[in-house]
């Protein structure tokens, strides 16, 4: 079963180097976190899955990778100096701070239960302001991004003419956000830099309706496709009073956390409003000509934006499992093997220098083409048990025999059933269990 309890992924990824809180000699600093080893390694394939199905096998989506600082006529331009902020109350009784539209009873504080403890709310802008260069005067005013998707708009020209793409099509990007959360929450789920997982795409203004339909199924079927199950899964539409400024309708992709449903992606119909926007503000011309129907427009924009960091989230709780074997329990990471660490761990069986040859031999023959890891310290057992927690879908064991019979044995992390495969086929035998 999949984890109920946000603490058995939590500590898993402590102890086995997925996920560190940041600074934590130094007493931690709220809300942020290091990936370490394996999370470093699973938040990139999330990331190249992502690119994967979103732009590499799509003739119709670019990729490009914008500035992460940008300039305040920007996001004048978006609405987000003046629309992006979060209602702000804060408890006079304990001094704690909340997000007054997250709240379960907007007059009684969590924190200490105090009753009509609260300030008046007030609006708290998000964005993150810094100065760029030596002087630190109202010219040098910068932002950190709080999302990836304005540097698309500013782009739109750019790319229509070095890509010769036409509408439909879209600009796609994978990248740092910056958001000063008021009360950033679950783990990783809600911090203020996390990476996003955005795509613009572009169409005739006619066309709006239908491609948003199609990007909420496809995306929908993304999480589907690397192993998050239905009942974990739900594409919610947005309320009319929930919509952003820009949007005409948006629709919510939402997975089943420990606390509840929560966000994973939104999909929203942008219409013209940001390219309109960024339009007027700096006086150039965002628009495409069809040469075929003699017509001038401003494209409509649908926006799929998913959380790269709440993802991976979301795929360690649904891929988490604990089962009894032998009278013990294990615990196996069932990852999709694009989404796992290590595709291979290659085992030797003993230490000893008449083995190691071979096996450095076959975990760098592996190696080209895999993400491998090599393990030679304890039992057997333990360690199958270690690949296991840590979701290494396929386990290389090289013994004595193989010595004799140029075979290995290969074990599946999910049956834990064990072949003998010739080396000579076991790349063969890799990808097709592997299917990558």
């Amino acid at each position: 079963m999949a984890a109920t309890e946000l603490d058995q992924i939590v500590n898993l990824c402590k102890r086995r180097g997925f996920v560190y809180p940041s600074a934590e000699i130094y007493g931690g600093f709220r809300s942020t976190y290091d990936y370490g080893p394996l999370g470093s390694l699973m938040l990139r394939n999330v990331k190249d899955a992502w690119v994967r199905s979103m732009v590499q096998q799509r003739d119709d989506v670019v990729l490009i990778d914008a500035a992460v600082l940008g300039p305040p006529q920007v996001w004048e331009a978006s609405g987000h100096l003046s629309n992006f902020s979060d209602p702000l109350v804060d408890c006079t009784v304990c001094r704690n701070r909340f997000r007054l539209d997250k709240l379960d009873d907007p007059n009684v504080c969590p924190s200490c239960g105090g009753s009509g403890t609260f300030t008046e709310a007030r609006q708290f802008n998000l964005m993150f302001k810094t100065q760029a260069g030596p002087v630190a005067d109202a010219g040098a005013d910068a932002y950190l991004r709080p999302e990836t998707a304005q540097g698309m708009f500013t782009n739109f020209s750019n790319v229509l003419q070095t890509s010769r793409k036409r509408p439909p099509f879209g600009i796609a990007q994978v990248g740092k956000s910056f958001r000063n959360e008021i009360t950033p929450q679950n783990w990783i789920f809600r911090t203020r830099e996390f990476e996003q997982m955005e795509l613009e795409f572009f169409v005739p203004p006619a066309d709006g309706a239908s491609w948003y339909e199609y990007w909420c199924e496809h995306r929908m079927e993304w999480y589907r496709d690397l192993g998050i199950p239905d009942s974990m899964l739900r594409l919610r539409p947005h309320a009319d009073d929930e919509l952003s400024h820009y949007s005409t309708g948006t629709s919510d992709v939402e997975f089943l956390f420990p606390w509840g449903w929560d966000e994973l992606e939104g999909i929203a119909q942008r219409t013209d409003y940001d390219l309109t926007q960024h339009a007027a503000h700096s006086g150039e011309r965002l628009d495409f000509f069809d040469q075929a129907s003699d017509e001038r427009y401003v494209p409509y924009v649908i926006e799929p934006a998913a959380g790269a960091t709440r993802t991976m989230a979301a795929f360690l709780l649904a891929a988490y499992d604990e089962e009894e074997v032998n009278g013990e329990t294990r615990t196996v990471l069932r990852l999709h093997p694009r989404l796992a660490p290590y595709k291979v761990a290659v085992l030797p069986l003993s230490k000893k220098d008449t083995l190691t040859p071979l096996a450095k031999e076959i975990r760098a023959m592996i190696g080209e083409r895999y993400m491998v890891d090599y393990d030679e310290t304890q039992a057997i057992g333990r360690r199958y048990r270690r690949q296991d927690e840590i979701g290494t879908p396929l386990c290389v064991t090289v013994d004595f025999d193989s010595l004799e019979d140029s075979a290995v044995t290969v074990r599946d992390r999910d049956s834990m059933e064990q072949v003998r495969v010739p080396i000579d086929s076991l790349m063969s035998e890799l990808s097709t269990r592997l299917g990558i």
